[in-house]
């Protein structure tokens, strides 16, 4: 990273001068005098996700259920073609994605697929910093085999209650692990975990090892299939833009292609077969297969707008951005909020750091409502996390300056003390 920084509006701007992605702001629709820094949980509507949404409506319009074949983007090769754009982004194979169901539903189907609990080797290895749906999908998998979560999910510790230590997590794949399902980036933290190093040393020991890329995939580059990632899902909606509860994505390398799905439905067929209806199903020869339903056309067009972005962008050239804000966003921090109770809590190296800030205060959930009455979208995290994500396709440097001015204004004025210290309904 550059080692100048001042902390003037006016660096601020010439930052902005300087940002070779900053024409991309004008793709999304940001509310006028609103900062928005929460693209780590929902990002912003772009004017191409709108049209290819609208495009989509319209097929329906038009074609009735010819829309399946015919118009913009037909819907029976709807997820094939957006596993294609979205490839890039995973570092894998076409073939090796698709999109489909969501987060949660992806993570049942991918441990029903790949957890065979056999001899000595029947417990899962997860985290205690991971994003508790995928705890309690994993305590749900166990109870379905017969066993108790409270013996059989092991959950690699935290030192320190904000990151994970990799040897750690190591020690923890014993010979009685089956599988590992770990999260590429701390939701809290945003700590990037070692995808690589963890992949290699559990199929060392003979584990299979997936990853939950919600909080990575759009914000940094992967190669899943070059770290020979077992399987990974993740959910469109935060960094790639897909929209509100937008359909997820999944990967399944190559070399487990013909393992039957473990909950198999029509959509898994392949697709040359699926209209024979036969009562054996044949199952696509792809990541296809871990298709289980109808997909949900009109929540995955938006994703075909967004993904154009992306291509035009490059993922390599988003993350440098990214890391560039982010650490713009910490030096304000380090400068601007010294002595008022902020603390940072994310990694300070760039290897180890996604798309996101973590900002600890103890009064954080306060501090988060009055950053919204003054116009400034951040997200709270409990116990005392205020998460902010600079987003490289749309926030701009003046935005992230004006947003520190903010939270240090919070704090020396304590306008945060005409709120509860507790967390919105959606926090």
């Amino acid at each position: 990273m550059e080692s100048t920084f001042l902390p003037t509006l006016d660096f601020a701007k010439q930052l902005d001068k300087e940002d070779t992605l900053s024409h991309f702001r004008e793709e999304f629709y940001l509310k006028p005098g609103t900062i928005y820094l929460d693209g780590n949980s929902l990002g912003l509507l772009s004017k191409r996700a709108e049209k290819t949404l609208l495009e989509s409506l319209d097929d329906w319009k038009q074609y009735g259920i010819d829309g399946w074949t015919m118009g913009n983007h037909p819907w029976f090769f709807m997820a094939e073609e957006l596993g294609k754009k979205l490839a890039p982004l995973v570092g894998a194979s076409p073939e090796e994605v698709i999109v489909t169901g969501s987060t949660t539903v992806n993570l049942h189907q991918l441990v029903t697929t790949f957890y065979k609990p056999e001899g000595n080797r029947t417990k899962i290895l997860a985290d205690e910093l991971t994003f508790p749906t995928d705890l309690y999908a994993l305590q749900s998998q166990l109870r379905n085999h017969g066993y108790n979560p409270d013996t059989h999910l092991v959950l690699a510790k935290s030192r320190d209650g904000r990151f994970l230590e990799e040897d750690d997590i190591i020690a923890a794949m014993t010979d009685e692990i089956a599988l590992i399902v770990l999260p590429t980036v701390l939701y809290r933290s945003g700590q990037i975990l070692d995808i690589k190093r963890l992949t290699e040393e559990a199929h060392k020991r003979g584990i299979l090892i997936g990853f939950d890329g919600c909080h990575s995939v759009g914000s940094i580059p992967h190669s899943f299939s070059d770290w020979d990632v077992d399987f990974a899902f993740w959910c469109n909606y935060k960094h790639l833009n897909g929209g509100p509860g937008g359909v997820a994505g999944l990967f399944v390398n190559r070399k487990h292609f013909g393992k039957l799905p473990g909950m198999a439905g029509w959509f898994s067929s392949r697709k040359d077969k699926q209209f024979d209806l036969e009562l054996t199903l044949t199952p696509a020869e792809t990541a296809g297969a871990f298709q289980i339903g109808t997909p949900h056309v009109l929540s995955m067009a938006p994703l075909i707008g967004s993904l154009e972005i992306f291509a035009e962008a490059g993922i390599e050239n988003i993350r440098t951005k990214s890391l560039k804000i982010n650490q713009y966003l910490m030096d304000l921090i380090d400068t601007e909020l010294a002595g008022l109770g902020y603390t940072i809590g994310t990694p300070r190296e760039d290897a180890r750091r996604g798309g996101h800030v973590y900002l600890e205060h103890k009064e954080a959930a306060r501090i988060c409502k009055s950053l919204k009455e003054n116009a400034v979208i951040p997200d709270f995290r409990a116990p005392q996390g205020i998460r902010l994500a600079p987003v490289a396709l749309y926030t701009s440097y003046e935005d992230v300056w004006n947003a520190v001015q903010i939270l240090k204004k919070i704090v020396v004025e304590k306008q945060y003390e005409k709120f509860e210290n507790t967390r919105e309904i959606v926090a």
